[in-house]
C-alpha cells in the first residue's frame, strides 16, 4: 500500500527538516482547507512551491475548498501531480473540474465526505485517476476512524474490477496500524496518515509499517 504522509501535525517552523524526515514515503499529501467548505483553514498553493524545492515526492493535493476551480491551475502550476476535488463542492460541475485537471496534464481525484453515498460519484468513476474516501469528517481533528468507509472501499474495489478501471482508492482519517490493515484488506491502495507518522521517533519505520499493514 502507498503511504501519503499528511504534514498538518508537523512542526511547520522546521518544515524542510520535517519533510525530509518522511522522504522515504513515495507520496506527500497536502490538506488544503479554506475555512468555508470545512471549519479549518490551512496553507495555500505557495506551500506546494516551497516544498517542491526540497522534495521529489509525488504531490497529492486534496482541495477541501468551496470553489476549487480557480485553485486547480494554481496548484498544478506550483507542482501538484494529482489534484483531488470534492463532489459536494461542485455537484453537476464535477466533470468539468475533473477535465480541467486533466487538460493541465495532472492526475485527477474525486473525494466525498462520510455522509455522501458512494453511488453519487459512480458517473465519474470512468474518468478519475483516484477516489479519496474520507473516514473522518474533513476539517476536524482528533476523530476516530469511521468503519462505514470500509463498505465504500469494498464497493469501489468491486466496481473497478467489474468495469475494468484503474483508479486508485485512497483513504484519509484516523489511520493507524489497525485501521490501515482494515482498509488494505477492503481494497485501498493509498493511506493518508498524519499524526501516526509524525508522533513516531522513527518515521521511516512508521511508514514501512503502514505500507505492510495487511501483512502483519
Amino acid at each position: 500500500m502507498i503511504v501519503a504522509p499528511s504534514f498538518l501535525t508537523a512542526d511547520l517552523n522546521h518544515l524542510e527538516s520535517e519533510i525530509k524526515s518522511i522522504s522515504y514515503a513515495r507520496w506527500l499529501h497536502f490538506d488544503v482547507m479554506d475555512g468555508i467548505f470545512v471549519p479549518n483553514k490551512t496553507y495555500d498553493y505557495q506551500m506546494v512551491s516551497t516544498i517542491k524545492n526540497y522534495s521529489n515526492q509525488f504531490f497529492d493535493c486534496h482541495l477541501m475548498v468551496d470553489n476549487p476551480m480557480p485553485d486547480i491551475y494554481r496548484y498544478i502550476k506550483a507542482g501538484a501531480n494529482l489534484v483531488t476535488i470534492h463532489y459536494e463542492a461542485l455537484g453537476p460541475a464535477t466533470k468539468v473540474a475533473l477535465q480541467a485537471i486533466r487538460d493541465l496534464k495532472a492526475q485527477c481525484g474525486l473525494s466525498i465526505k462520510p455522509a455522501t453515498p458512494i453511488e453519487a460519484i459512480v458517473p465519474f468513476l470512468g474518468i478519475v485517476d483516484l477516489v479519496l474516501i474520507m473516514s473522518v469528517e474533513p476539517g476536524k481533528g482528533g476523530q476516530k476512524f469511521m468503519e462505514s468507509a470500509l463498505d465504500k472501499i469494498a464497493f469501489l474495489k468491486q466496481y473497478r474490477e467489474d468495469n475494468h478501471l484503474t483508479f486508485l482508492i485512497e483513504v484519509d482519517g484516523g489511520i493507524n496500524l489497525s485501521t490501515a490493515k482494515q482498509i488494505a484488506m477492503a481494497g485501498a491502495d493509498v493511506a493518508v496518515a498524519g499524526s501516526f507518522i509524525f508522533n513516531q521517533h522513527n518515521r521511516e519505520q512508521a511508514i514501512r509499517d503502514l505500507e505492510n499493514a495487511d501483512q502483519n
